[in-house]
């Protein structure tokens, strides 16, 4: 009862005609942010900062604001990812491994369709999360030490063969492609530079994002060139503008399991909506893969992952808010302006400023639904720009790449680290190597080595601090799992391709 009082105070607070006014101006222009390649969550939110300061905006104001944007983008990550096979953002690459085939076979608005319902469900999850049970999830979060989040990550990265490998050379080749590339920079225990060749402009490591758009649109744009412009247009067609909606029922289940498994990941610090999108997909694809679909289409390979990156941007919140600790980039950006405001989030912030915190929840609501009804009646736009030429499609998406990297940091040099990650995702395609492992390599494995330096400087070299807590030992063993699962699915799938060679 008292959760409800508190609620309907959010919603006092959501309803009046300021913040109505900029949730649904955040819904919009995050939509429109996370469909350009490049931009994405953290940049949406930190290009709009600048305005609440600018208009005078109070704490509530600006944290409606910006969470309306933020969920606005992880919605629009997924049309790029399916129309043009390049993710928006970091956690829409999952998006990109049935949501494109999808498309490619006339059905781009079932995929769009079905990513919008997977978004709402996997966000209102989220958000009853965070209303209900925010203390609970926020005081189990901070039991997880330097040695339990690398037993994550050991967890995700153990994924990898599950996620996007046929063949595990490749699929080993390219995840350890990845975690190379997440080490250039400075040590971050020493501060030694390393693999940077001397140039200060890596002093800070590779930009995830700059990668990504070079790995997906250049790469795109170059194999593009390589193939006659008749065989695009006969790869690509649609068929209808309209969704179906048997197709959205029959996948209700995979965005309840993607839901609650990227809320999970959402909840822990630093995890964020990447881990919780390939986490979703995986767990997917391992449960219902029976007949190998999944890369080819599969309806469950967009509901998944849409519903796993959307409830992780939700989850991310609960630590913020709570423990005043960002569970995602994006979050890290809103608690830098909070704190600006003079607002110090924290076990303390519910108590002191429940105005705030309930507002927040009451406008999250709110932006589920105008996001759903904003976005269903836009699938007809979005699914004509399949009949765009690609002459004319392709210099669209090299001049949004182009101006959405160099607007990141307004530097030349990463332009020319996206066309040289643009040239290597080019030749790792026509070498049929997946480029899924690589990026997962590149966006935890920093994450993953930081984590190993601080148990390692705790601990004093001692190794046996990685097994010393009980959350590691759970890690551990549902890796041995997963990879015994992996194994055991992998002879299954040989026996049965055999079969049907010998019946053949």
């Amino acid at each position: 009862m008292e959760t409800l009082s508190l609620l309907a105070t959010g919603f006092s607070v959501a309803l009046t005609p300021l913040n109505l006014l900029l949730l649904f101006t955040g819904c919009f222009v995050g939509t429109l942010i996370g469909a350009l390649p490049g931009l994405g969550p953290v940049n949406g939110v930190a290009i709009l900062i600048p305005l609440t300061f600018a208009f005078g905006l109070d704490a509530t104001s600006s944290l409606i604001l910006l969470s309306a944007v933020y969920f606005g983008t992880m919605y629009g990550g997924r049309i790029s990812s399916i129309l043009l096979n390049i993710p928006g953002d970091e956690p829409a690459v999952m998006t990109t491994l049935d949501g494109f085939p999808m498309a490619q076979q006339g059905r781009a608005a079932d995929a769009l369709a079905l990513s919008g319902v997977a978004s709402f469900v996997g966000a209102t999850i989220a958000v009853i999360g965070l209303s209900m049970f925010a203390p609970v999830l926020a005081r189990a979060a901070i039991h997880f030490g330097p040695a339990d989040y690398f037993a994550l990550y050991i967890l995700a990265f153990a994924t990898i063969g599950g996620v996007a490998g046929v063949d595990p050379r490749k699929t080993l080749l390219s995840g350890l492609i990845g975690l190379m590339i997440a080490t250039v920079g400075l040590d971050p225990i020493s501060g030694i530079p390393r693999y940077t060749a001397d140039s200060f402009h890596l002093y800070d490591g590779i930009e995830p994002i700059v990668a990504l758009v070079g790995l997906f649109a250049i790469s795109e744009i170059l194999m593009l060139l390589e193939k006659h412009l008749k065989d695009r247009a006969a790869a690509i067609r649609v068929d209808t503008w309209i969704p179906s909606l048997s197709v959205i029922l029959s996948t209700k289940w995979s965005m309840l399991r993607g839901s609650l498994i990227g809320f999970v990941a959402g909840v822990l610090p630093g995890a964020g909506a990447s881990l919780g999108s390939v986490m979703a997909y995986t767990v997917e694809k391992q449960s219902c893969d029976k007949d190998g679909t999944f890369g080819k289409g599969d309806p469950r390979g967009v509901a998944a992952p849409e519903a796993g990156n959307n409830a992780a941007s939700g989850g991310a919140l609960i630590p913020m808010l709570s423990l005043g600790v960002p569970g995602s980039g994006t979050t890290a950006v809103m608690l830098a302006m909070l704190i600006s405001l003079n607002v110090q989030p924290g076990p303390l912030l519910f108590a002191r400023d429940p105005e705030l915190v309930w507002g927040l929840v009451a406008s999250l609501y709110m932006a589920n639904v105008t996001l759903l009804i904003l976005n269903l009646p836009m699938i007809g736009l979005f699914t004509r720009l399949m009949a765009v030429p690609t002459w004319a499609l392709m210099p669209i998406v090299a001049a949004v790449s182009f101006v959405g990297v160099f607007s990141i940091s307004n530097s030349v040099f990463d332009l020319e680290v996206m066309i040289a990650f643009g040239v290597l995702g080019y030749v790792l395609r026509k070498m049929d190597v997946s480029l899924v492992p690589l990026v997962l390599g590149l966006l935890l494995g920093g994450d993953m080595e930081r984590n190993l330096r601080r148990a390692m400087s705790i601990s004093d070299g001692d190794w046996s601090i990685l097994l010393q807590s009980w959350i590691s030992i759970v890690l551990y063993v549902m890796t041995v799992c997963f990879l015994v699962l992996s194994v055991w699915l992998a002879l299954r799938d040989a026996k049965r391709d055999k079969a049907r060679v010998f019946e053949a």
